[in-house]
């Protein structure tokens, strides 16, 4: 989306007027107002899910106006269509009288003959939690903005008010990054833009907040938070909560300006809400049907992925997000970096802040050395070229099968593994440097100034903490341009970590969903190059009859016609693949497992280097 990069520059231009003319603006003559954008909510259809959406544009010309729906929403990036729940629109002039509406496409409502100002209503019907989208219910109301309300096209560099009606006789109060008022229903935003990217969860909400002293002055960052767990569980989140902040902060090397000096995590733990974080400028959206007391760590986890990114794509912006189209869907090719190293961050927010520990840290960096190593996908698309796959797999919907599977590696993981062998790489090949550096680095050259950035910038930045662009350039071409998976059992070893294939796993057939019936195996989803049952010709839909003579009906069969057999051993299998039988040869390996630990007799320089890998950062 395009950012209000200068907002606090800007506030005396734009959101002082709105504040009731509270700032002086240095000048003799005051800056004139702008007429804002007003919206207003309520919530008296929450039985059903409903709200009902209120819009008043005033102050405009006498050309048409495009008020539309959003196709898209900030952090993702494919089409999501959000006008498909939106209903009994009714459109009108300032006083109330019939205007022409012309629908050129589902997503937009054109308004003509409106004398220079408009009213709209709608119903929103919302029911799904989660970062993308809406959900209104008898417990809340968990609104993303694109999700919700209508914008006007030409119209969104002015400054927006709005008003949350909640439910009479409600305990409900409004989070949001939006700026407060002395009204406690009624929020501002310096532009459409601003507002567009700021969800709200309102709820009978638990508050736990903390200060953090930066170069910008006090900041307050809170947990606003709607769950069914105790205060106990609350108070423990937010400690850790605040501990990983502090690390990350660390890692960046300084604390991102928040607009309103505040940063705050919506928080939807209930039973009803999907899994999902959401980043936005100066908040996130956390959601899950997991409790505190359960899934303590996950939560943490996914709040840590969001957090890091208050500095990596929200203000260390890719230069292929802007502007950010809210009527098409936003191709990226830099999510490797932006997603992908994110992930690798999370976890290490997580050890250094005491969350996890060392041994789980490990165990979760070695899951992921294998996951890139055995993906089939990196023989298709490099990294950058996986990012720019992100429309059809980021939340993308569609009816029809895919190859994912084959060709396919999320730019999350394999930019998360790339991340880890940079940082190794930096550790073991110069002295002092670490990826923290380049982050910095980084948040240096594209963050504080916020100049969107592109892959070679990310490129050069290396080469710049590193001193050789020669190692920066090789290290591009071979892991992020191009499809090669690092040497990570060689990387990990160098910070005392053994990394290697078990040589007593068990033989299998393939990675493939297998659904046994008396009638035999189907292979219920598609089948992973390399595997046994893929070279052998076989995938999703056929059904496997007999190994060797043995009928396949019940896992304990197939692992009884597999046993005393060796890796390599070439077995006839049965298949009914269209409606014809037939008899494929099957060549039997081991099922890939990793073992992944720490070496207790590794060499000390490689212990040093561990121990510093996981060391708290922040001096709190």
């Amino acid at each position: 989306m395009r950012r209000t990069w200068a907002l606090r520059r800007i506030l005396p231009l734009v959101v002082a007027p709105l504040l009731a003319g509270a700032l002086a603006v240095g000048a003799e003559e005051p800056e004139p107002t702008v007429t804002p954008i007003r919206y207003e909510i309520s919530f008296e259809g929450r039985d059903h899910r409903e709200a009902r959406v209120r819009l008043q544009v005033d102050d405009v010309g006498p050309g048409p106006v495009a008020l539309r729906m959003s196709r898209t929403s900030p952090g993702r990036y494919a089409l999501h269509e959000f006008a498909k729940n939106v209903y009994d629109v009714r459109i009108t002039d300032g006083e109330g009288r019939p205007v022409t509406v012309e629908r050129p496409d589902p997503h937009q409502w054109t308004v003509i003959g409106h004398g220079g100002a408009i009213r709209v209503e709608y119903t929103l019907y919302a029911d799904r939690a989660d970062g993308t989208y809406s959900q209104v219910d008898r417990s809340h109301a968990h609104l993303n903005a694109p999700a919700t309300f209508m914008f006007a096209r030409d119209l969104m560099e002015r400054p927006v008010e709005l008003r949350v009606r909640v439910p009479r006789g409600s305990d409900w109060v409004v989070a949001t990054q939006l700026a407060s008022t002395d009204d406690p229903t009624l929020f501002r935003a310096p532009d459409g833009h601003y507002f567009m990217d700021s969800p709200l969860e309102i709820a009978d909400l638990d508050i736990r907040e903390w200060e953090v002293q930066t170069e910008h002055g006090p900041q307050t960052i809170r947990v606003a938070m709607h769950h069914l767990g105790t205060d106990a569980e609350l108070d423990l989140y937010a400690r850790h909560a605040e501990a990983i902040t502090h690390e990350l902060a660390a890692v960046f090397g300084g604390w991102p300006d928040f607009e309103f000096d505040r940063y705050t995590f919506l928080a939807s733990y209930v039973p009803w809400a999907s899994g999902d974080g959401m980043e936005h400028r100066n908040s996130t959206v956390l959601t899950s049907n997991g409790s505190l007391g359960l899934s303590m760590t996950g939560l943490l986890g996914t709040l840590a992925h969001e957090f890091v990114h208050a500095w990596s794509i929200e203000r260390i912006r890719p230069a292929s997000l802007e502007p950010f189209d809210f009527e098409a869907a936003n191709m990226s090719r830099e999510l490797w970096f932006g997603e992908g190293f994110t992930s690798y961050l999370d976890d290490v927010a997580l050890v250094r802040a005491g969350v996890i520990d060392t041994d789980e840290f490990v165990r979760r960096m070695g899951g992921l050395a294998a996951t890139i190593t055995e993906a089939p996908g990196r023989r298709f698309f490099s990294p950058v070229e996986m990012s720019m796959q992100a429309p059809f797999v980021d939340a993308a919907t569609s009816v029809d099968p895919t190859n994912r599977g084959n060709t396919f590696l999320s730019y999350y993981t394999w930019g998360a593994g790339i991340g880890l062998a940079l940082d190794l790489e930096l550790r073991s090949r110069f002295e002092g440097l670490t990826l923290d550096h380049l982050m910095q680095e980084m948040w240096r050259r594209h963050g504080v100034v916020e100049r969107p950035y592109e892959v070679d910038d990310v490129e050069a930045a290396l080469a710049a903490v590193t001193g050789d662009a020669a190692f920066a350039r090789s290290f591009f071409d071979a892991y992020v341009r191009g499809r090669e998976a690092p040497d990570f059992a060689a990387l990990l070893a160098t910070v005392g970590v053994e990394w290697a294939l078990r040589d007593d796993a068990p033989l299998y057939l393939g990675g493939a969903g297998l659904r046994f019936t008396d009638r035999g195996a189907e292979v219920a989803t598609n089948t992973t190059a390399g595997d046994p049952l893929y070279e052998a010709g076989v995938d999703r839909g056929d059904r496997l009859l007999r190994l060797d003579g043995a009928p396949l009906t019940s896992s304990d069969a197939l692992e009884g016609a597999l046993a005393g057999r060796a890796p390599g051993d070439e077995v006839p299998l049965v298949i009914e693949s269209r409606g014809e039988e037939r008899t494929v040869r099957l060549t039997l390996r081991r099922r890939p497992q990793w073992v992944t630990r720490p070496i207790d007799d590794a060499p000390a320089e490689a212990v040093s280097r561990r121990d510093a890998w996981v060391a708290p950062r922040a001096g709190r």
